[in-house]
C-alpha cells in the first residue's frame, strides 16, 4: 500500500477554509442532542453523501480531513469516536464501532513533524470494533472480525478473526456458517 506524504506548511486557503468549517460543523453535532433532525442535518453536511441509510453516529466526533471518511448503511459508531481522515478512512455496511475508539489514517514523520505520512484504514463489512480501541495507519479490519476492547491494532485483520491486546494479535477464528443467511460472507 503506497504511502501519501502531506505537508501542512503547503495548505491551500481552500483547504484552510474546509479546516475551519469542519471544526464548525464538528462543534455544532457536538452540542446538539443526537438521533435528532437537526443533529443528522449538521452530519449530513458534514459528511455530504459519504454517509449510508440507516447509520447511527452518536456525538462527541473528533477527527480531521473528513471529506477523506466513508460510512456505509446500517452502521452504529458509539460516542467520542475520532477519525484522522487524511489517508482515507472506509467504514463498509454493518459494522459496529463501540465508544472512544481511534482511526488513524495518519501519523507524522518522524524527522519533518509537519509532515503527514498517510495510509487508509478500512472497516470492512460487519466487523465490530471494541471499545477504545486504536486502528493505526494502513490497517483493514475484515469481514466480521471482532477488534478487542483497548486494543491497538497494528496489522491487518484477517476475515472471521478475533484479535485482542497491544499489539493486537489473533486469539481465534468465527465460524463463517454461523453468521445468520442474509448476511453475505
Amino acid at each position: 500500500m503506497e504511502e501519501k506524504r502531506v505537508d501542512m506548511r503547503k495548505r491551500t486557503p481552500e483547504e484552510a477554509a474546509l479546516y475551519v468549517r469542519q471544526n464548525e460543523l464538528l462543534f455544532q453535532f457536538n452540542h446538539t442532542l443526537g438521533r435528532t433532525e437537526e443533529s443528522r442535518e449538521i452530519l449530513k453536511e458534514l459528511l455530504g453523501d459519504r454517509i449510508g441509510e440507516n447509520t447511527v453516529l452518536a456525538p462527541p466526533l473528533y477527527g480531521a480531513a473528513l471529506e477523506e471518511l466513508r460510512v456505509g448503511d446500517r452502521v452504529f459508531i458509539n460516542s467520542n469516536l475520532l477519525a484522522m481522515a487524511r489517508g482515507g478512512i472506509t467504514i463498509e455496511d454493518d459494522v459496529q464501532i463501540a465508544a472512544n475508539v481511534q482511526l488513524l489514517s495518519n501519523n507524522h514523520d518522524p524527522y519533518d513533524r509537519q509532515v503527514l505520512t498517510c495510509r487508509p484504514v478500512r472497516i470492512c463489512k460487519g466487523a465490530w470494533i471494541g471499545a477504545g480501541a486504536s486502528i493505526l495507519p494502513g490497517v483493514t479490519v475484515g469481514r466480521h472480525a471482532i477488534v478487542g476492547a483497548a486494543s491497538v491494532v497494528t496489522h491487518d485483520v484477517g476475515d472471521y478473526e478475533v484479535v485482542a491486546g497491544n499489539p493486537a494479535k489473533c486469539i481465534r477464528k468465527l465460524d463463517p456458517d454461523r453468521f445468520p443467511p442474509e448476511t453475505e460472507k
